[in-house]
């Protein structure tokens, strides 16, 4: 008969450790009442994983009961100095003890004993039992505890990343058995638990010297072998706190815990109390897997296909009623990626083949170009259809688009997932099926088509209820006037691309190597020695040892060397200037032309991909390579030069609009005296300085106060506060509060906007721009007080940035048209935030010049001109 399996899991160590996994996207991990759930989302799929691996019969998680114990009793100071617990993960612990009821485990504290001893005692109790036993934790000092029936899992990354500590592991690692861990740490002492070792004694002495004697016992036993020296002196005189900090260390084996192994059987998950517990957290997702989406569950409905050839492809144009369509592939980047399966389908049946061939038959091409058609991802599909010489016109509904407008902080890209939303619980995540990373692959026939059919039933059903939902919420305008055409728009700036001049970009980057060999050598010569510049540990020794600069601040792994750190430290020494310089060349040239190089297509272009559904505020984004971010100034700026139109005599032409942001503003907040500046095309930064420097006349303004001015305008849009202010100006802080006053009395309605956002942020629970996208905001109410803040600050910003984002929209779909009417060879290629890019004949330069502005003034009515300034030359650098 197999020994019972036990999986005792350090409550507070993983808790703890999944709350910082996902502490970057704290503020996307709430629910509507502004609890945080992220430690929550993490340690419940710790659990999957491990319950799914260790298939456990007994499981058992244990926590501190506080932070004192027998320890702090001995020693005061014992883990003192440690970092407050975040009130936003103290907020998580009750509902992760009621999730793991919920999930049939155990957990268990006790008073006056730390979690490890609870888990030593009860692994103890289990070796005794003869059964085996998982120890999970992220504590390495509980590798003490490991028999040959007893394996202790350290986290190694995040939660779900282990390493296995069994006994043999433990000598080869540590070269030690787990009984001299304590001894190791009786040594070294713990600075995170705040125990004291013996002085100047590390990990690598500390083995040692273990590895000679066996016990500290044994060692103080022959301290008349160890030679004199300053460490033989530190081990006569720290004895006590040697002897002391093992104890210390020491976890108990036999601490009055009083839950016994029988109570421990693991239960499984109870559906009902967890049903329960995800809705109220919010948690759609492990809802969804409640539901049956995982593809190790059961289908709660059968699913029917019909695989077609080229013979019964033909079925296929007598398809009527809302028709689905979606053509596969496994790579995010479409533009490099095959298709290599497609479905197409109505309510009846679904169609489905891995032959992709088929829909270039004619009839099928035909019918295909012209069908109204539901999709996932419109972008997506145009451009693979592209590819096959398709040319789709009439995708008429994009589930991913209508979702993303219904909920913008679900940037998912996966059909499952999105489903499960919205309540569709019957349809797989594509990881499920295809796999992840470098195992993702495409599987048999049947599980494919099966996962095609689930695919297109998912859409059908979908459809009615988020075409509803948009009507419901005063978006179906922006989602089939503005999001689907623009779609469209940029799958053919996308395909179009643009040249990149290698030949130009790889002699600018030899001649950045020659400046960065230049300050490499400059540097040597001021540090006096040689090192590894990339090396931010040997970058440290070199500054704040060897060259003794004052140190501004420290890291666990040593000296700081951030920008911020240099900018501080430029007027200490003239090599700061120097690794400044070397860094801002370094990172042109592996970001820029290295990067650009490595993404260039056959076609000697660019193919760059606009998200369309990752920002809260509906800006776009770009990636494969990330266009937005070709640097505008200084060095990196002839990075530019290397792209140029695709045809000889043609040009680059550039318009973009000139403080969109700022006349959104102006309109939305009906300021008379901020209208009025832009009405009459004063320097509106000129305009705000006059106020804050209390000036009579713009000639009176310096460029030094029009650069305040222009922070602090555009500081007041992101709803800055008078520190931040002052961080970016370098300015006091009660100056700061002195311009951000100004600002406000010469714009009062800015400051009633303002309020009043953050008002209807709070009785809403979202605010919107002026064409209705929505931007949830359910850290309004977060009982943090920086979280609230942000949500603020959010509240007031997202309608300015968010319409500024939507009129260049609107902008991008009407350019397309007005050069499709008007005959032009010209092509819109690029949209860098404000500014679109062009390439067109020279002798169409002159029609653009008066066209583009026009089609982009007149994108939105607003109550002040909006202003559009264009330029033109042979290469993107000469045009802007």
């Amino acid at each position: 008969m197999a020994a019972t399996k036990l999986l005792l899991i350090d409550g507070n160590s993983v808790t703890f450790r999944a709350f910082f996994a996902l502490y970057s996207q704290l503020d996307r991990f709430t629910n509507g009442a502004g609890l945080h759930t992220n430690a929550i989302y993490g340690f419940n799929n710790m659990l999957d994983v491990l319950l799914k691996n260790e298939q456990p019969d007994a499981v058992l998680v244990a926590f501190d009961a506080g932070s004192k114990t027998f320890r702090t009793k001995e020693y005061a100071d014992y883990k003192d100095g440690r970092a407050k617990t975040p009130s936003e993960l103290l907020e998580q612990i009750p509902y992760i003890k009621q999730l793991l009821e919920a999930r049939g485990i155990k957990h268990y504290e006790l008073p006056d004993y730390e979690a490890d001893d609870i888990i030593g005692t009860t692994a103890a109790r289990a070796d005794a039992a003869g059964w085996t036993t998982t120890i999970v934790t992220g504590d390495r000092d509980l590798t003490q505890l490991t028999t040959d029936s007893t394996t202790v899992q350290v986290t190694v990354k995040g939660v779900n990343e282990l390493e296995a500590y069994t006994p043999a592991h433990v000598k080869e690692k540590l070269g030690i058995t787990p009984d001299q861990i304590v001894d190791l740490k009786g040594l070294m002492g713990d600075t995170s638990d705040n125990y004291p070792g013996v002085t100047k004694i590390g990990e690598k002495t500390a083995l040692k010297l273990l590895q000679q004697f066996g016990t500290i016992d044994n060692l103080y036993a022959n301290l008349d072998d160890l030679k004199a020296s300053k460490m033989k002196e530190n081990l006569i005189n720290d004895k006590a706190n040697a002897l002391m900090s093992r104890e210390l260390a020491r976890i108990l084996r036999d601490a009055p815990v009083t839950v016994q192994l029988d109570e421990l059987d693991y239960m499984g998950d109870q559906i009902d109390a967890l049903r329960a517990l995800y809705t109220e957290l919010e948690m759609r997702s492990f809802l969804a897997k409640l539901g049956g989406s995982s593809a190790a569950d059961k289908p709660q409905t059968p699913v029917e296909y019909t695989v077609v050839d080229d013979q019964s492809i033909a079925d296929v144009v007598k398809l009527t009623g809302p028709v689905t369509f979606e053509l596969e592939m496994l790579g995010d980047n479409y533009h490099t990626s095959e298709a290599f399966g497609f479905f197409i389908g109505n309510a009846n049946v679904t169609y489905v083949s891995t032959d992709v061939s088929l829909l270039t038959l004619p009839a099928v091409k035909d019918w295909l170009e012209a069908q109204a058609l539901c999709v996932f991802d419109s972008k997506r599909n145009y451009v693979a259809a592209t590819h096959l010489g398709l040319t789709l016109t009439n995708i008429d509904f994009d589930v991913l688009l209508a979702s993303y407008l219904l909920n913008p902080d679900d940037n998912s890209n996966d059909l499952g997932k999105i489903a499960s939303e919205h309540d569709y619980f019957d349809l797989p995540m594509d990881e499920d099926v295809y796999g992840k990373g470098a195992k993702r692959s495409v599987p048999e026939d049947d599980v494919l088509f099966s996962h095609f059919a689930r695919k297109s039933a998912a859409m059908l059903a979908l459809q009615p209820h988020l075409l509803e939902d948009l009507k419901s919420q005063d978006q179906a305008d922006l989602f089939t006037n503005m999001e689907m055409p623009l779609a469209r728009v940029l799958a053919k700036m996308e395909i179009a691309g643009i040249t990149l001049d290698q030949p130009t970009l790889k002699k600018m980057g030899g001649e950045f190597e020659q400046t960065m060999k230049v300050l490499e050598e400059k540097i040597f010569a001021e540090a006096g020695v040689k090192f590894n510049l990339n090396s931010p540990k040997q970058l440290g020794e070199i500054l704040f040892e060897k060259l003794n600069l004052p140190v501004i601040k420290k890291t666990k792994t040593g000296y700081s060397t951030s920008v911020d750190v240099l900018e501080q430290l430029k007027s200490a020494s003239p090599i700061i200037q120097d690794i400044l310089d070397y860094r801002t060349i370094s990172k042109i040239q592996s970001t820029y032309v290295t990067g650009l190089l490595k993404a260039v297509l056959p076609d000697g272009k660019i193919h760059t991909r606009y998200l369309q559904t990752l920002t809260q505020t509906g800006r776009l984004s770009s990636v494969d390579p990330n266009m937005q971010n070709i640097p505008a100034r200084d060095e990196g700026k002839q990075v530019r030069y290397a792209f140029v139109p695709s045809h000889p005599d043609w040009q680059i032409f550039s318009s973009d609009y000139s403080q969109i942001e700022l006349r959104v503003l102006a309109h939305i907040s009906g300021d008379p005296n901020m209208q009025e500046a832009f009405r009459e095309d004063r320097d509106i930064h000129a305009n705000t300085a006059m106020n804050i420097f209390n000036l009579d006349s713009p000639d009176q303004v310096t460029p030094d106060m029009r650069r305040q001015a222009k922070a602090t305008n555009f500081g007041i849009v992101y709803g800055i506060s008078d520190y931040g202010l002052s961080q970016n100006i370098g300015i006091t802080r009660a100056q700061a509060k002195a311009f951000i006053d100004g600002y406000f009395a010469q714009y009062p309605l800015v400051k009633t906007y303002m309020d009043n956002m953050v008002k209807q942020a709070r009785e809403n629970g979202y605010v919107e721009t002026l064409f209705h996208r929505r931007r949830y905001l359910p850290q309004i109410h977060s009982r943090n007080f920086n979280l609230r803040q942000f949500a603020e600050r959010t509240a007031m910003n997202t309608p300015i940035q968010g319409s500024a984002a939507d009129i260049i929209k609107v902008a991008m779909i009407r350019m397309d048209k007005a050069l499709a009417d008007a005959g032009l060879q010209a092509k819109m290629l690029l949209q860098v935030h404000d500014e679109l890019i062009f390439e067109a004949p020279t002798s169409e330069l002159e029609t653009l010049s008066s066209l583009v502005p026009k089609i982009m003034d007149s994108a939105v009515d607003l109550a002040i001109p909006l202003k559009v300034e264009s330029h033109f030359g042979p290469t993107w650098f000469d045009a802007k």
